[in-house]
């Protein structure tokens, strides 16, 4: 993938919420966003950035001139259109680091100066908003690099047949195609790192340390989830987690059970270890697909409810 950058074209602050910023030649970051701006503080909307293409083009609808900083965006860009980025995407220049927590906002009108002086707003539609991951100094001229997020995911097999050699492992394969494509479907970069191990409870726990120290966004395991002597994931990840999440596996439960009483017996478990989620699923591929069918629906929310992003 070739690297995309923009240029830095205009700095901007306000000390008031919803009016229009005046230009800087240069900004200074804090972990609370740009010193002296109003959007500054505790919450993940810290800095703006709009794009010169999508106020070239709004011009054209407004019929008249736009001066950098008057639709109250903090950084105004140049190279390609920031709005096509995605929330976890980071801007890099030196020593900075933004990344992008939400892309567009509600309007407020009439209650706004921007809206009351161009009678309409690029905002809501083409803005971004970043938080301050590492702080800093920018300048006009500077280049950010655009680094999009890559979600990195672990996958675990629990299978002593299957480590043996004495069948082939299907579900961590199919754990793996879901996930990229539906990563993938988002616009998101997805890698996978997958392996085999016996249904053994150190081996496990090893794995599971492993993963959480090499920074994997989720780690799936798969196999060993049933009432059976040897089924020891549920256990073992129930001490690993530092939060459970019993909702999501119980809808899971019902769902299919109703229909296949034995789907009960699972005892499929859920949780967050630092900024890491966790799922134990059955064995079988038909469980495998119908599990991620309902997890993805769930996934994203939790991941912005992870890093304390505000999707509401």
């Amino acid at each position: 993938m070739d690297q995309k950058f923009c240029i830095v074209k205009s700095l901007n602050i306000s000390e008031q919420k919803g009016t229009i910023k005046t230009p800087r030649k240069e900004i200074r970051l804090t972990p609370e966003g740009i010193e002296e701006d109003a959007h500054a503080g505790k919450w993940h909307r810290q800095v703006s950035l709009l794009a010169a293409e999508s106020i070239e083009r709004f011009e054209s609808e407004l019929g008249r001139k736009i001066e950098f900083g008057e639709f109250a965006e903090n950084i105004t860009t140049f190279g390609f259109e920031v709005h096509k980025t995605l929330p976890f995407d980071r801007f890099v220049s030196g020593d900075v680091v933004l990344e992008v927590t939400q892309i567009g906002k509600k309007c407020h009108g009439t209650n706004c100066e921007i809206f009351q002086l161009t009678g309409n707003c690029v905002m809501p539609t083409e803005g971004i908003f970043c938080r301050v991951i590492q702080p800093g100094k920018l300048q006009e001229n500077d280049t950010l690099s655009y680094i999009p997020k890559t979600f990195h995911i672990k996958v675990i097999t629990l299978s002593d047949r299957a480590y043996e050699g004495i069948y082939k492992d299907k579900s961590g394969p199919l754990i793996e195609k879901l996930a990229k494509d539906w990563f993938n479907g988002l616009g998101y970069l997805c890698e996978t790192d997958r392996t085999v191990i016996p249904d053994e409870p150190h081996r496990l726990e090893s794995e599971l340390q492993t993963a959480l120290e090499q920074g994997f966004d989720i780690i799936y395991t798969t196999g060993s989830t049933g009432i059976g002597p040897r089924d020891i994931a549920p256990k073992v990840i129930s001490s690993f987690i530092d939060l459970e999440i019993p909702g999501i596996m119980d809808m899971i439960r019902l769902k299919y059970g109703a229909e296949k009483p034995n789907a009960l017996l699972s005892r499929s478990t859920a949780g967050v270890k630092d900024k890491t989620l966790v799922f134990s699923l059955p064995g079988s591929t038909k469980a495998v697909n119908e599990y991620l069918s309902e997890i993805h629906k769930i996934l994203m929310h939790s991941f912005l409810m992870l890093h304390s992003i505000d999707s509401h």
